[in-house]
């Protein structure tokens, strides 16, 4: 107990004297990408769901799920989120959930389930958990077993956990509920998934680990504003920076447990990096800001209504991210070969919202995939050369890139961007609305159920519903309303 005691102090020590060196952007590294895995605590556990279902293609490796639940769970509503996904999961209505995802699977809203089938996934629920109840745990075994065969699943409940992300050797009592929400419960939580992930693993590094494998970069390359901070942090091992292969795990805190609120802890001492620097495994932890609610990861809309696809801001961001930092290198599949990048690619035949975009064919390309803002938007491989975007908004500058597709589903490389506008006049800017809460629902902005209100669209809550509570609305679609301010 005494060395663990030491160890948290000189932990403590060190992020207070500010390790890290000022914000970069994230590197290319040489990754394998058939071994980028995903986990996350709480918030963080539906949000790694979200990316492991919808961005399954890039994540089919594996995920790991501490407190979370099924993909789509609150359905778009914080009264469900709170409720049935968090307090009683006996209204969850998983097989519903299931033909959701192969629906949206079907209209390429998110990856081919397929992609599933050959996944490891690791399910942690502390048994004495208040915040998301054991069953609601349940019922995420239950929705992965219509897609990931049984064997790969391992579920772990049997320990007497709170609400946390749990380790061997840092944090509060295995009992507590309570900031940093991470548990000291002699159990390495982190080891374990990821040797579910990628097996045998090297034994992790004990001794403080090298300062200058922390890396703080910038998120804002990626996305800004919807919730997520201008800044993330990685850990990069020396021989990944050096050039070695490497793989990628993608860390997702909960809610209240960013760098603002808990400076670095969740980052350092949740066990991940130590396994990572003698693995060679990249450690991703992209961060909320404070501007979210409670500092949670989108998942029930409080940010967008396309929160849970591949098509969510926060969503592609992170997949932008695992882009960035996975593109100093290629794996190649054994019998497989790299396709060409597109050559030619040009926009045209600009409407208010369509444009079409054409490019020159690639030798041995069965078919082609076409990304606007690094998310693709053909369901199918494109058999032609040219390809026309829809349900673009008027007056509005997008880009594109091509790849082709082998005839087994291998994507070669990315193509060079083509930029173009829609015509048209741009959509009018979003309109705040700052009332009281009574104002707001009378209204028709927001509504009340239980003496609280909720915010169209969003679902968002913003307090009890009276003439003194004061909130500012914006509408950012057709009846669709997020608490924020206007530029």
């Amino acid at each position: 107990m005494t060395s663990r005691i030491l160890r948290t102090l000189a932990l403590a020590s060190a992020m207070a004297c500010g390790l890290a060196s000022a914000a970069v952007n994230l590197p290319q590294l040489n990754i394998d990408t058939t071994q980028t895995t995903v986990s996350g605590l709480s918030s963080g556990g539906f949000m790694a769901v979200q990316l492991h279902v919808a961005y399954s293609a890039t994540f089919k490796k594996g995920a790991g799920i501490v407190a979370g639940g099924p993909f789509y769970c609150a359905e778009g509503s914080i009264v469900n989120a709170t409720g049935r996904c968090m307090a009683s999961p006996a209204g969850i209505p998983t097989s519903t959930l299931v033909t959701t995802t192969n629906n949206w699977a079907s209209q390429g809203s998110i990856d081919p389930v397929a992609n599933l089938q050959s996944s490891k996934v690791y399910l942690f629920s502390g048994s004495s958990d208040t915040t998301v109840k054991p069953g609601v745990m349940d019922a995420l075994k239950t929705y992965y077993n219509s897609f990931v065969p049984a064997a790969n699943v391992v579920y772990n409940k049997t320990i007497a956990a709170e609400h946390a992300m749990i380790t061997d050797d840092y944090g509060s009592a295995c009992s507590t509920k309570a900031s940093p929400y991470i548990n000291d419960c002699n159990f390495d939580l982190a080891g374990a998934m990821l040797a579910h992930f990628y097996g045998t693993l090297n034994a992790r590094n004990n001794a403080t680990l090298p300062t200058g494998n922390f890396v703080e970069f910038n998120q804002s390359q990626f996305i800004s504003g919807h919730g997520m901070a201008p800044t993330g942090w990685a850990y990069i091992p020396a021989a990944c920076t050096s050039g070695s292969q490497c793989k990628l795990h993608v860390v997702l805190h909960g809610c209240q447990q960013n760098v603002t609120l808990v400076q670095q802890q969740y980052v350092r001492n949740t066990g991940y990096n130590r396994w990572a620097d003698t693995n060679n495994i990249v450690m991703i932890y992209p961060q909320t800001s404070t501007q979210a609610t409670n500092s949670c990861w989108d998942w029930w809309g409080y940010d967008n209504a396309n929160y849970s696809k591949k098509s969510g801001p926060q969503m592609a961001a992170i997949k932008a991210m695992v882009d960035q930092v996975s593109a100093g290198g290629t794996t190649t599949p054994p019998g497989t070969t790299t396709l060409a990048a597109p050559t030619g690619v040009v926009t045209s035949n600009a409407t208010t919202n369509t444009m079409k975009i054409t490019w020159n064919a690639v030798s041995g390309a069965a078919g082609y995939n076409v990304y606007r803002g690094g998310n693709k938007v053909n369901a199918l491989a494109v058999s032609a050369t040219t390809f026309t975007d829809t349900s673009l908004a008027p007056a509005t500058a997008y880009s594109w890139t091509v790849r082709g597709v082998t005839s087994g589903g291998a994507e070669g490389a990315t193509s060079a961007a083509a930029s173009g506008t829609t015509t048209g006049t741009a959509t009018p800017p979003a309109t705040c609305y700052t009332s009281s809460n009574y104002a707001h629902t009378t209204a028709g902005r927001a509504y009340q159920t239980g003496g609280n209100t909720y915010a169209n669209g969003s679902n968002q809550a913003m307090g009890l519903w009276n003439t003194f509570t004061t909130k500012t609305l914006k509408m950012t679609g057709t009846n669709y309303y997020v608490i924020g301010t206007c530029p």
